[in-house]
């Protein structure tokens, strides 16, 4: 432990929670759906929010900047269309309704991600569990066959080829670089241009890097100068990141784009607590051998405000904070860095939490849903990701890898449940003083609701189903049949979040898919009370996730 951490993290957090109440970037705009159509009503499942932030600090070159990695983000949201449905401009033109062509654009395709996938538009079907990431036709068996040798596997299984079938109807795997030529050459050519302009040489090195990363399909060395940079104000998430989209084997990585604007004072306050994390890893509630990793010690928390987002973060429930990279490598080597989008959170704790809890939440313990617990809780699922282990025990693989299509529902769980385990920990030791242990509790049994709402096809939303099923077999709250009410029982909370932390813990080591497989199945069901509650929410008019009015002319920049 370093010697300054008598400071408490709840000053930290009264700090942060009194500059996020004084300064809210993210305007929130009209809400969407107030006709009467059916189309109509699906839109009002979201609420529109105009994506801001003060760039007065900024000088001239760096608000170009921002412009060009816009641009940059734009064309990595051609290619996620690309990847999840195919071609966009004639799904759109086949539309004549223009409430169902933006529900379209929303979701990326004809599927409604906040329904588990369900098609809304006639003739669409079901979605495929790979997207257009592999051929609609292709059975498991038949790309197993294919992924037999070593070669043909790395090739079919790599996180950046597209899988496609040749003359002779035969699988091979096509590398995004040529796939996506014309999208990765072009966002390349705008991370070169931002280069050029950039005033701080981590962040110029790492805008070519990430360039020449799109170009060749290697993304090692400029995670690694990424996971560098400590004093850039502006920052860019660009490329091929997150495998949630694929749903058949995990394997594919979807292009996306956040462009952040850093909180320099803020993310120095928050930056400290990963060096927590050694001491919070041997004291994880499991045996010696699942927690034999040690976290980097190199990893940061960042805060930021987001003034762009585009492609898989952009696509149904939006992205409050981030923890990368992926690459389990760079973990080891560099830790992750932690990225809280604090106006975006915001957003959501104003528009969607708050009603949720007065709602659900029994009338007596609605006051501990406070911001500081809903930005606590938030950053330390962040935080808690690099916990656990990335290697399976037996060293034959990685636990992405062995947890195939179930990697990322695990992983969201683990960090998920370590956040609250973290937070449990930090107030114990008298490091967090932002409020009581109650307030962290009861704002996470209301964020369950929350996310529950993002539906089964979501990996975010099967894992908080699990956590809710395993809560409720605890005894962790209850629910009052004549009000639809829900009370937390902390005692039982804290059982809970050890027995479950465990759980996990041991599947994702062990590399153990199939008892992964009989968690998710059994666990991530929404039963016929709750599903009732949830109508309620419908009912109520509270909206399910935010969209965002955003890019250069929304910032002023054109």
């Amino acid at each position: 432990m370093r010697s300054d951490r008598s400071l408490a993290l709840g000053f930290i957090l009264l700090l942060i929670a009194s500059s996020v109440g004084c300064d809210r970037p993210a305007e929130v705009g009209e809400d969407l759906g107030h006709g009467s159509s059916e189309m109509a009503k699906k839109l009002g499942k979201y609420t529109s929010v105009r994506l801001t932030a003060d760039l007065g600090h900024l000088s001239e070159n760096q608000k170009r900047v921002i412009a060009l990695l816009i641009e940059a983000g734009q064309a990595m949201d051609e290619a996620f269309w690309i990847q999840a449905y195919g071609d966009k401009a004639a799904l759109l033109d086949s539309i004549g309704d223009a409430d169902a062509r933006r529900f379209v654009e929303l979701n990326y395709g004809p599927w409604d991600r906040l329904a588990d996938n369900d098609p809304f538009i006639d003739g669409a079907g079901a979605k495929p569990a790979g997207a257009n990431l592999y051929p609609a036709d292709m059975t498991e068996e038949e790309f197993n066959a294919a992924a037999a040798s070593a070669e043909a596997g790395d090739a079919l299984r790599s996180l950046y080829t597209v899988v496609r079938r040749d003359d002779a109807g035969q699988l091979v795997a096509i590398p995004y670089r040529e796939f996506f030529a014309l999208q990765v050459q072009a966002a390349a050519s705008k991370l070169r241009e931002a280069a050029v302009l950039a005033d701080n040489a981590a962040f110029k090195a790492y805008l070519e890097m990430r360039a020449e990363a799109l170009l060749s399909d290697d993304y090692q060395p400029s995670d690694m100068a990424w996971m560098d940079m400590k004093d850039n104000p502006l920052d860019v998430v660009i490329g091929p990141i997150e495998s949630y989209e694929d749903q058949l084997f995990g394997y594919k990585a979807s292009f996306e784009t956040f462009v952040l604007v850093k909180d320099m004072a803020w993310s120095d306050r928050l930056s400290r607590y990963a060096s927590m994390l050694p001491d919070l890893q041997r004291g994880l509630p499991v045996s010696a051998e699942y927690k034999r990793e040690m976290p980097g010690s190199d990893a940061d928390l960042n805060a930021y405000d987001a003034v762009y987002y585009a492609g898989d973060c952009n696509a149904g429930s939006k992205t409050i904070a981030i923890n990368l990279p992926n690459d389990e490598e760079v973990q080891l080597n560099k830790g992750t860095r932690r990225l809280q989008l604090k106006n975006a959170m915001r957003a959501k704790f104003d528009k969607i939490l708050v009603p949720i809890a007065d709602v659900l939440i029994v009338e007596d313990q609605r006051a501990h849903v406070t911001f500081d617990a809903f930005f606590a809780n938030t950053m330390f699922h962040e935080v808690a990701h690099g916990l656990g282990v990335k290697q399976t025990l037996d060293g034959a693989s990685t636990v992405r890898a062995a947890m195939k299509d179930k990697a990322s529902t695990l992983e969201e769980g683990k960090a998920d449940i370590l956040g609250l385990y973290m937070v449990t920990k930090l107030h114990e030791a008298g490091e967090l003083e932002a409020g009581a242990l109650e307030d962290y509790y009861v704002t996470f049994l209301a964020g369950i609701f929350r996310s529950i709402r993002f539906g089964a096809a979501s990996a975010h939303g099967r894992a908080n189903m699990i956590r809710f099923n395993f809560f409720e077999e605890f005894g962790a709250f209850t629910r009052d049949e004549a009000t639809g009410v829900y009370r937390a029982d902390f005692e039982k909370m804290r059982q809970a979040i050890d027995a479950l932390s465990e759980k996990i813990l041991v599947l994702q080591g062990d590399g153990d898919y199939a008892g992964a497989t009989e968690l998710v199945e059994r666990m991530s069901i929404i039963d016929a009370s709750l599903r009732g509650d949830l109508d309620r929410l419908n009912e109520a008019g509270i909206p399910t996730d935010i969209i965002f009015e955003q890019g250069a002319e929304v910032l002023g920049l054109d």
